[in-house]
This record gives structure tokens, C-alpha cells and sequence, in this order.
């Protein structure tokens, strides 16, 4: 699978699917699956056994991952979803840029 060019911690759009339009956080990032679980995107139900640390068991609302293909970066700098591009800083360091405003992402 491709490298992703989004992080944990990054602000993305969903720009395809039911929840076209949210943004959120990514909470975790799955490279080999290439898939992001995003907050408060592609909620789904899961029925939850009983446990000790939930006694009473029942129906629950998580986070589902969806493809990191439906998600755009957010520029933390213009605040617009864009693609990421990526240079050499002068130390030899690479660092993802922003392709609408040229500033570094990282």
C-alpha cells in the first residue's frame, strides 16, 4: 500500500461518501489498510458483549475507518482543504507543504 500523506492528529475534510462536507481529527491511522478513523465521521452501531468493565453490555456508537482517499488535509496556515506536496528543507529534513498557500504543514 501507498504511503499516506495524512497523520494522526491531522484536521481533514471528507470530500466523498455520507458524511461529504465534516470535518475532524484523524484518531488513528491505518497505513497497510489504507484507511483513517476519523472523529465524529462514519459512525456506526456495535453491539457490545457484557463485560467486566461494562456489566451491562448493549448497543454503542464508534468511529468506523473509511478510505484515505474520501479525506483532504486541512492547511492548519489558509484553513482550506488541499493537497499535500512534499520538499527538502535546507537541513535535508522532508516536510509536507500546503499546494494552495506553499507553507509547511509540519
Amino acid at each position: 500500500m501507498a504511503k499516506l500523506n495524512v497523520k494522526k492528529g491531522d484536521r481533514v475534510k471528507v470530500i466523498a461518501g455520507k458524511d461529504k462536507g465534516k470535518e475532524g481529527e484523524i484518531l488513528r491511522a491505518l497505513p497497510s489498510k489504507g484507511r483513517v478513523v476519523v472523529e465524529k465521521v462514519n459512525i456506526v452501531k456495535k453491539a457490545m458483549r457484557p463485560t467486566q468493565q461494562n456489566p451491562q453490555g448493549g448497543i454503542s456508537s464508534i468511529e468506523a475507518p473509511i478510505n484515505v482517499s474520501n479525506v483532504m488535509l486541512v492547511c492548519p496556515s489558509c484553513k482550506a482543504a488541499t493537497r499535500v506536496g512534499h520538499r527538502f528543507k535546507d537541513d535535508g529534513k522532508k516536510v509536507r507543504v500546503c499546494k494552495k498557500c506553499g507553507k509547511d504543514i509540519d
